[in-house]
């Protein structure tokens, strides 16, 4: 049972089946002149318009890139390059994905001012945060649409209008919120969007980068001048066919599942509410992705591999915090460290997030095992665990 979609969706077998072609006989480089190639050429163009058709713009505002982490380093290194280093001044928030996060490091290392706008102990970032932070120089405002430990829902559309009345860019990471929420990029004033493949049940390793028309962006890979010269070298086909396709079924089931999945999500927590008494919730209760779940369970905090252990045993997947921090699993998670919490809760949570392939017997079963691991754990310490305050 596969509980970790926020890190990795499974492949959709109609994407698989769209991909197929692709990967067998049908090679062509889609910057090849004959027909073979302008065949590869057409999957590419279909793939970019059903990209742009999920998130309202255009499709020349899209470049695609090899994952989101990439569209996030074009999109912070490729607009600060158009400025000199003392006239430029970013403005980000605290609890970013590493991908942006490890950017502005790289970017303070060449000499540019960064700030970091502080989260609420709910997980979000507010707009009078934003406001007191700008300054002359502020170029560009990032703040991600969907915090990827604890599923909190950012209100992009007041930030970016709040960094447009300032003269500022705006950018969000939006790989855990496209196909999982309505996005209008028009609507909603956003200059650049990063999104990628594998979080809406496509392939893995190709992602894109919204560009509202008229921006102007440094390449940060040269080469043959592909993606309107903003990401040089060939173009994986297969995978980009895969993504159209993702991106279109996305789009065509987006309210059916938000529905489908809050109902799930809803289940969890009231399940686990009713039957482990220390279940508590990270993040805010209502402005979150419903399929999304941050859990910790008082005074076992420091539990939670062992949980997370527990449950592989059973055949359920499930996580402790990002995947891209899966590396450092024993450390407390910077994302809640940055909400206000202790080290000791900081580092134990569990995160469940759900996908289209999650049924009403997954939530049987999870309501089944995870109260028993819950109590089958609890450490001698437990006590000494400082008390959740409300």
């Amino acid at each position: 049972m596969y509980l970790d979609n926020a890190a990795t969706t499974p492949l959709d077998p109609t994407v698989g089946e769209a991909m197929r072609p692709w990967v067998g006989w049908t090679f062509g480089n889609p910057s090849s002149l004959h027909a073979t190639g302008r065949v590869a050429r057409q999957a590419v163009d279909v793939a970019r318009q059903q990209v742009a058709d999920l998130l309202g713009g255009d499709p020349g505002e899209i470049v695609f890139t090899g994952s989101g982490t990439e569209a996030d380093n074009v999109a912070l290194v490729g607009v600060a390059e158009t400025f000199a280093p003392g006239d430029f001044h970013l403005v980000t928030s605290a609890i970013e994905h590493p991908a942006v996060l490890a950017t502005c490091d790289y970017l303070t290392r060449r000499g540019i001012e960064v700030s970091y706008l502080p989260a609420s102990g709910e997980g979000i970032v507010e707009a009078d945060t934003l406001r007191s932070s700008l300054r002359p120089s502020t170029r560009l405002v990032s703040v991600m649409a969907v915090n990827n430990v604890v599923g909190t829902v950012q209100p992009i559309a007041d930030l970016a209008r709040i960094a447009h009345d300032h003269g500022a860019l705006f950018h969000t990471d939006a790989v855990q919120a496209v196909g999982k929420l309505p996005l209008n990029v028009h609507a909603q004033s956003i200059d650049l969007l990063s999104l990628s493949s594998h979080k809406l049940n496509g392939p893995q390793g190709v992602g894109a980068l919204y560009i509202r028309n008229g921006i102007a962006i440094e390449p940060l890979i040269h080469g043959g001048g592909q993606e309107s010269g903003l990401r040089s070298g060939t173009e994986n086909v297969a995978g980009l066919v895969g993504f159209g396709r993702a991106a279109e079924l996305a789009r065509a089931t987006l309210a059916e599942e938000n529905a489908r999945l809050s109902a799930l999500g809803e289940r969890i927590l009231t399940g686990l509410e009713s039957r482990v008494p220390n279940t508590y919730l990270f993040g805010d209760r209502y402005r979150r992705l419903p399929s999304h779940l941050c859990l910790g369970f008082r005074g076992q905090e420091g539990e939670a591999i062992r949980l997370l252990l527990a449950l592989d045993q059973q055949g359920i997947a499930a996580s402790a915090g990002s995947a891209c921090s899966a590396s450092h699993a024993g450390e407390p998670s910077s994302v809640l460290v940055a909400m206000g919490f202790d080290p000791i809760r900081a580092r134990g949570s569990l995160r469940l997030t759900l996908g289209r392939f999650n049924t009403d017997a997954d939530v049987d079963r999870l309501l089944d095992v995870l109260p028993e691991a819950v109590e089958s754990l609890r450490p001698i310490t437990s006590h000494q665990t400082p008390a959740l305050t409300d």
